[in-house]
């Protein structure tokens, strides 16, 4: 960045700044309602409402205060506030499980412990983090009397009565006399703008917000770094509206401080296909992150959804909210191990040597797999065809149609920068395609390494084939092992320092296999107005890889 480049942003950004002066130190003002709107997540309209009055907060609080020995009202408040620290180390594991019943997005975080574990894991939490639903990870996983802005929305509770039997359906019938024609009004210093993604100004604007802004690891060593072209290829599938592409800016800077964005997808959940949208990219300016500009951004992408007759939507998150429908875990397979450990990503493990991890993820020059070919515009029908079969085993699936096969699957012209790949498998006396795999690129930004500025990930993306509908799947865990390890090669011809993928799909057959390792990250899939029963992730209890738990998401959110 050039110095006068670098003064222009400061300059910015201090305007930024100044324009924020005027919302409240705790959170942002709604302006319609005078009320404080806290972002988080998503909720049941009505029930969730009703079921988080101040009368049940205190009852709830009280019976924290009681099992925590906790003195008076005004010690616990300051225990909550931080002020005041409280040791849990002397609770008994009984009183832990009461704990635990009391606080379900808590209980959600120590599933799979055994009861010794899930009493050791919460004792290390002091009172504050108890009061305020931390979770043992250390991120802010509130209980639910705290999802003040979700407890507004038609998303499932934690604390709902669960039924053996959950009758799939919207959680509640959006009438047309309840949807506004204008969005609600912005705050002081902030306007509604709606980003003409065709403009390659604007749509340069998005890609800076993310680029600076975006999701990042824990320790902010690393940011994702979607480029021109991932957004031009995430943003632009067949069907989608400009209206959907919603920002807010400030408004004597006119600098672009928050985005989010949907794309319309036929989404099957079981027996069901709705007609919903997919959101992603929801970003806010990090100095803005205090001021709870997020609930606003998302109220406003549902009212556009509903103006168009959409009441359902998907959309994933790292964090725990009211209520996921399914839960994958990430997974890595190293291609450049050195440079991976350079940076931070890869650690050497105890009692190995460099040189031996590099032996470890060493792979052949080239592809094993007859009749593998990179996908051309003539196999668009036979791999929608096939695709469309083989997701129709999983519970929760998209519905593609040819030309969303092709937008998503088959590479654009050299001019741009490719972003997706896709190969086939020919038979070369039938020309029939048994088989198909692609994988996209997603760069994340290295952040304060000397030596390397970016990491260069492939993330697995769709597949499918034939022998998956062979007599009791025979086959099928050998021939995608196969697939598999052709599609690390090619990556890593591409000059990609690692794989992605997730357990959803038919992965756990071949993660461990193909020496994918388990990553520190989960992918919670939540619907928005629509209720089913949970989906599998390709976990157990225990957040291990398991084969048995396949059949659920066959959903690949970018």
């Amino acid at each position: 960045m050039s110095e006068e480049s670098k003064v222009v942003d400061n300059q910015v950004d201090e305007q930024v700044a100044k324009d924020v002066l005027n919302e409240s130190v705790n959170g942002v003002t709604d302006p319609e309602s005078g009320e404080e709107v806290e972002a988080t997540a998503n909720q049941d309209t009505d029930a969730v409402a009703a079921g988080s009055t101040g009368k049940k907060k205190k009852s709830k609080r009280q019976k924290l205060k009681k099992a925590l020995g906790v003195g008076n009202s005004s010690d616990a408040d300051k225990e909550a506030s931080g002020s005041t620290s409280k040791p849990t180390s002397k609770l008994s594991d009984d009183m832990v499980e009461q704990l635990l019943e009391m606080n379900p997005s808590l209980k959600s975080v120590v599933a799979g412990m055994d009861k010794h574990e899930r009493a050791q894991a919460v004792k290390k939490l002091d009172v504050a983090d108890l009061l305020t639903g931390m979770s043992v990870s250390g991120k802010n996983q509130k209980d639910m009397a705290s999802y003040k802005f979700w407890q507004t929305q038609p998303v499932p509770r934690f604390d709902e009565a669960q039924p053996q039997k959950i009758e799939d359906g919207p959680i509640k019938i959006i009438a047309p006399e309840d949807i506004s024609e204008e969005p609600k009004p912005m705050y002081t210093g902030f306007e509604w703008v709606t980003m003409d993604l065709t403009d390659e100004r604007e749509l340069e604007e998005v890609y800076k917000l993310l680029s600076d802004h975006y999701v990042e690891d824990d320790q902010a060593m690393f940011r994702f770094n979607y480029s021109v072209s991932f957004l031009n290829w995430a943003l632009k599938s067949p069907g989608w509206r400009k209206e959907w592409h919603v920002g807010v800016r400030a408004t004597q800077s006119r600098k672009l401080v928050a985005f989010i964005s949907g794309v319309p997808v036929a989404l099957r959940v079981r027996a069901n296909t709705l007609k919903s949208v997919e959101i992603n990219f929801l970003c806010v300016h990090k100095k803005l992150r205090s001021k709870r500009l997020a609930p606003v951004l998302i109220q406003e992408i549902t009212r556009r959804s509903y103006i168009n007759n959409i009441f359902q939507a998907i959309y994933t998150a790292g964090i725990v909210l009211p209520k996921p429908v399914s839960t994958c875990r990430y997974f890595h397979r190293s291609l450049d191990w050195i440079k991976l450990y350079e940076v931070g990503f890869s650690p050497l493990p105890k009692g190995s040597t460099k040189a031996r991890e590099i032996t470890k993820y060493n792979l052949p020059s080239s592809t094993s797999t007859d009749g593998l070919r990179a996908m051309e515009k003539k196999d668009v029908h036979a791999v929608q065809e096939l695709l469309d079969r083989y997701l129709s085993r999983f519970d929760m699936a998209p519905k593609l149609d040819q030309g969303e096969v092709e937008h998503w699957l088959l590479p654009k012209d050299k001019a741009a920068e490719q972003v997706i790949w896709t190969y086939v498998v020919e038979n070369p006396d039938t020309h029939k395609i048994s088989d198909f795999f692609s994988f996209y690129c997603l760069e994340s930004s290295v952040i304060g390494n000397d030596k390397h500025d970016n990491v260069r990930a492939a993330y697995l993306f769709y597949y499918a084939t034939e022998t998956a509908f062979a007599h009791k799947e025979e086959g099928l865990k050998e021939r995608l092992n196969g697939l598999i390890n052709d599609a690390l090669i090619l990556a890593k011809k591409y000059h990609f320092d690692v794989f992605n993928a997730l357990t959803l799909l038919d992965n756990p057959l071949f993660l461990e296999q193909q020496r994918f390792g388990a990553g520190d990250g989960q992918l919670h899939y939540y619907l928005y107005n629509y209720r089913t029963t949970p989906i599998a992730g390709g976990v157990d209890a225990k957040n291990a890889v398991d084969a048995s738990k396949r059949g659920g998401v066959g959903v690949v959110m970018l």
